[in-house]
């Protein structure tokens, strides 16, 4: 019998705009997905994906290495048949159908990284929907590296925010936030110091904004680790967020017990 149900929110982006006007490929981090998907499997929970367009979200090549997997080959090889076979990670819904449906039905929230959401979920009206939900009934609401930046989609000009940010306009950002739910609440993301290896290596060129920049624009006390890529997580009230992708079990089991601790939905 299961405990309960949680809701996985996926990102279908594919692509991140750069200063200067190039962009970048992009998408969800294998590892930031399936661990804490798999661990809240093993543990007794039901997942359920969703994304904005119902369809699965892209991994970021950048990810599919067994390095994210501490180079262990047979966790690399059980996570990519996870994301590629199991009914957890193929049936996917839209986000407007888990509304319709009912958000009473899941006992928490997780929300992988990866650069994905980034683009489309921190302004996604009805992410923002969702998360004003799950913080209006105090469930565990975790959230992974880049994957924070997606609670930004809960104030209510999420999309006039983010244009602002990538203006380059932080006093016009932290006007749009106004109203934000989460604004007070002790968070961690992705920082900047690790966000410049990224756009060297991976992006070769330099984003809009950083994360931890947009978050404390919205309101947020953001504070990162002192050893980049080193595994952090911060915990405020209902809110659980992982600074980067080293973080994926640590976040995996503060998850587990938010919701272990937490009243059954019915």
């Amino acid at each position: 019998m299961t405990k309960g149900t949680v809701l996985v929110i996926g990102s279908n982006a594919t692509r991140i705009e750069l200063q200067g006007g190039a962009t970048a490929a992009i998408g969800q981090y294998l590892n930031e997905t399936v661990v804490p998907a798999m661990a809240l499997i093993e543990a007794g929970y039901d997942v359920v994906l969703a994304t904005p367009d119902g369809t699965r979200p892209h991994i970021d090549e950048a990810s599919d290495t067994a390095g994210h997997f501490g180079g262990d080959e047979a966790a690399y090889a059980r996570a990519g048949r996870f994301f590629a076979e199991d009914r957890a990670m193929n049936e996917v819904r839209t986000l407007r159908s888990v509304i319709d449906a009912g958000l009473d039905n899941y006992a928490g929230l997780f929300v992988p990284g990866g650069h994905a959401p980034v683009v489309d979920l921190m302004q996604d009206a009805e992410l923002g929907t969702i998360l004003r939900h799950f913080h209006a009934a105090a469930k565990p609401t975790a959230l992974l590296c880049h994957g924070p930046i997606a609670i930004a989609a809960a104030m209510p000009r999420a999309r006039e925010f983010r244009a602002a940010l990538v203006a380059g306009d932080r006093a016009a950002a932290a006007g749009y936030a106004q109203g934000w739910p989460y604004a007070g609440y002790r968070m961690t993301v992705f920082s900047a110091s690790e966000e410049r290896v990224a756009e060297e290596h991976l992006l070769h060129g330099r984003l809009c904004f950083d994360m931890p920049e947009a978050l404390e624009a919205a309101g947020g006390s953001v504070t990162t680790g002192s050893v980049d890529f080193a595994p952090n997580v911060v915990v405020d009230r209902e809110l659980i967020t992982g600074q980067n992708p080293a973080s994926d079990h640590l976040l995996a089991a503060r998850l587990i017990e938010a919701l272990d601790r937490a009243p059954a939905t019915a």
